[in-house]
C-alpha cells in the first residue's frame, strides 16, 4: 500500500485499537460537523467510520475550528480530545474539550469543557488507573511556551495547576504531543519544527511523568532538506501495538502542487535494546510503501451519490455548520445560503479532493431570478481561494454560465455564456496544473489549480474539496436541485 494511506486531508492522526479493529482520528478545521473517524482491519485500507459530533464551527476562521483530536482508550471507554481554534494569530482563542464513549458506535457524551491554554490536547492513561492531559501553553507574549501537564479526573475535571514538563527548544515548535509509559519509561512522542518543511517526529523520555525529560539524540520521522522525497512535511506521529509489533501514523504531503494538504501516512517502527523508538527499515525518513504484515482487509469506496435515491454519502462536508437538504423526486434540493467570503449560512456540501488528478460532477437544475442567485460546481480551498462554475443570471437579464475564480479575495469572471435551460451538466477535471471546467460536455475555460493548493497560503492547514454550492445574496430563499453528484481520481476513470 502506498502512503498517505488515508488520502485527502487528513492530518494530525491519532490512532487507538479496539479488538482487531484500528481507529484513527483527524483535524477537520472549519468543515462541519467536526471530527472524523476513520476505521481500518489491516492499516492499510481504511474507510470513514463516522463523524460522531455535531461541533458549533460558526464563524472559526479558514485553518480554525478542529485542530488535532486525540483518540485514546483505557480498556473500558473511548475518550475524544479535541480543540476547536475560534481564533487564530498572536491572541489565540483555542478551547479544548472532551466526549466520552462506551462504544465506538454508540452514544458519544457532549463535549465537556478542559481548558484554552493551547491546541493539540492528549489524553494519557497511567497503569494505576490516574490520567493525565498534556497540551502546548500558547502564550500572547511567550508565543508558545512549551508542554504542559494536569492531572485529569472524568467526574472532576481537571485537578490543581498545570505544570510545565518540556520546554521547548529555540526555533523548534513543540506540539501534538502524546505520552506512553512502557517498560519503566515515560515517552513522550512530538512534533517539532512546526508543521512545514522542517516538521518532524521525535521522542524524549523520563522515568517519571512530570519529568525531566531526557531527549533523543536522533530525530525519528522528518522529511528536512529533501525535497525528492515523495511524502514531504512528515511529523505529528502517533503510535499503536498490533499482534505483529509497533505501528506509527503521521502527517505528510505529498510532493507536488500541495493540492490534497496534509494526509494521513504509515510507518512499522520499534524500539531498540537501550529503548528508542526506531523506523524498522532504519533511517529517519518517511517509507513511500507501507506493509503491516496483517491480513489484508479492502472496503468499497462509494464515489457516486444518485440523490434520487434520497441519500448522501458522509463523507460530504459543510462548511462551520449543517446545511439544511431535502430530497425530491428531482434530486437533493438546496437553498440558497450567503456569498463565499462569508464565515456563516453558507450552502456549500463537498467531498476531500486526494488525487492531483481528479474529476467531478454534477447535474443543477436551477432558476435564478438576478445576478446574486448562483449554483454549480465548486472547487475549493477556502474563503479567498475558489472556482465557482455556475449558473446565474446577468445584469441584462439573461441566463448565464459563468466560471468565477477568487484568489487572494481578488474576483474576476473568467467565462461568461448565455444559457437558455435551467439544467446544466457541471464537470470539472484536474489534471496537473490546470482544472478545465466544462458545461453539457463543451470546454468552458481552463484555470490555475494552484489557487486551490495549501501552498497558496501560508499555514494552509487543509487541503482542497470539490462540490454543490448554492447562493442567494438576494434574498437567502432560492433553490436549486442537484441530480447526481459523481467524483473520480486517475485509477479509477475509464
Amino acid at each position: 500500500m502506498k502512503n498517505p494511506v488515508i488520502r485527502g486531508f487528513n492530518p494530525d492522526p491519532s490512532i487507538i485499537r479496539i479488538g482487531d479493529t484500528y481507529y484513527i482520528a483527524a483535524s477537520t478545521f472549519q468543515w462541519y460537523p467536526g471530527v472524523e473517524i476513520y476505521e481500518s482491519k489491516d492499516l492499510e485500507h481504511w474507510r470513514l467510520h463516522s463523524t460522531p459530533l455535531k461541533l458549533d464551527l460558526k464563524g472559526v476562521p479558514d485553518g480554525g475550528g478542529v485542530w488535532a483530536p486525540c483518540l485514546s482508550y483505557d480498556g473500558r471507554k473511548i475518550y475524544l480530545v479535541y480543540t476547536i481554534v475560534k481564533e487564530r494569530g498572536v491572541m489565540m482563542q483555542t478551547d479544548n474539550f472532551v466526549a466520552t464513549a462506551f462504544d465506538i458506535d454508540g452514544e458519544w457524551s457532549e463535549g465537556k469543557y478542559l481548558n484554552s491554554m493551547g491546541f493539540d490536547p492528549s489524553l494519557f492513561h497511567d497503569d494505576d488507573g490516574k490520567k493525565y492531559l498534556i497540551n502546548l501553553d500558547n502564550h500572547y507574549l511567550n508565543r508558545f511556551n512549551g508542554l504542559w501537564l494536569t492531572e485529569f479526573d472524568e467526574e472532576k475535571g481537571l485537578i490543581g495547576e498545570p505544570k510545565k514538563i518540556y520546554a521547548q527548544k529555540e526555533d523548534e515548535l513543540v506540539e501534538g504531543a502524546h505520552i506512553y509509559h512502557l517498560n519503566g519509561w515515560y515517552y513522550l512522542l512530538k512534533a517539532q519544527g512546526g508543521t512545514g518543511e522542517r516538521h518532524s517526529a521525535q521522542v524524549s523520555r523520563s522515568r517519571s511523568i512530570w519529568g525531566e525529560y531526557e531527549d533523543d539524540e536522533k530525530i525519528l520521522l522528518h522529511s528536512r532538506d529533501n525535497p525528492d522525497l515523495y511524502i514531504q512535511c512528515a511529523g505529528h506521529a502517533d503510535i499503536v501495538k498490533t499482534p505483529l509489533g509497533w505501528v506509527m501514523c503521521h502527517l505528510g504531503e505529498r510532493r507536488g502542487l500541495g493540492i490534497c494538504g496534509r494526509e494521513t501516512c504509515m510507518e512499522n517502527v520499534c524500539f531498540t535494546e537501550d529503548g528508542w523508538l526506531r523506523l524498522e527499515g532504519g533511517g529517519n525518513t518517511p517509507c513511500e510503501e507501507f506493509h503491516s504484515g496483517l491480513e489484508s482487509h479492502t472496503y468499497e469506496e462509494e464515489r457516486y451519490c444518485d440523490f434520487k435515491r434520497g441519500k448522501i454519502a458522509k463523507c460530504f462536508k459543510s462548511l462551520r455548520e449543517e446545511v439544511k437538504t431535502e430530497f425530491v423526486p428531482q434530486g437533493l434540493k438546496l437553498r440558497g445560503g450567503v456569498g463565499l467570503t462569508s464565515r456563516f449560512d453558507q450552502t456549500l456540501l463537498a467531498v476531500k479532493i486526494d488525487e492531483e488528478n481528479f474529476r467531478a460532477e454534477t447535474k443543477v437544475t436551477f432558476s435564478p431570478k438576478n445576478e446574486k442567485q448562483l449554483a454549480g460546481l465548486i472547487m475549493y480551498y477556502d474563503s479567498m481561494r475558489w472556482h465557482f462554475c455556475h449558473l446565474t443570471k446577468s445584469a441584462e437579464g439573461d441566463q448565464e454560465i459563468r466560471v468565477l475564480t477568487c484568489e487572494d479575495n481578488s474576483l474576476k469572471i473568467v467565462v461568461r455564456k448565455k444559457y437558455d435551460g435551467e439544467s446544466v451538466r457541471f464537470a470539472a477535471e484536474l489534471l496537473g496544473e490546470k482544472i478545465t471546467f466544462y458545461a453539457n460536455g463543451e470546454r468552458l475555460c481552463e484555470a490555475p489549480a494552484k489557487t486551490i493548493s495549501s501552498k497558496s497560503v501560508a499555514l494552509g492547514f487543509t487541503g482542497a474539496m470539490a462540490g454543490m454550492c448554492v447562493i442567494d445574496m438576494y434574498e437567502k430563499s432560492r433553490e436549486a436541485v442537484f441530480e447526481y453528484f459523481d467524483w473520480r481520481d486517475e485509477d479509477e476513470r475509464i
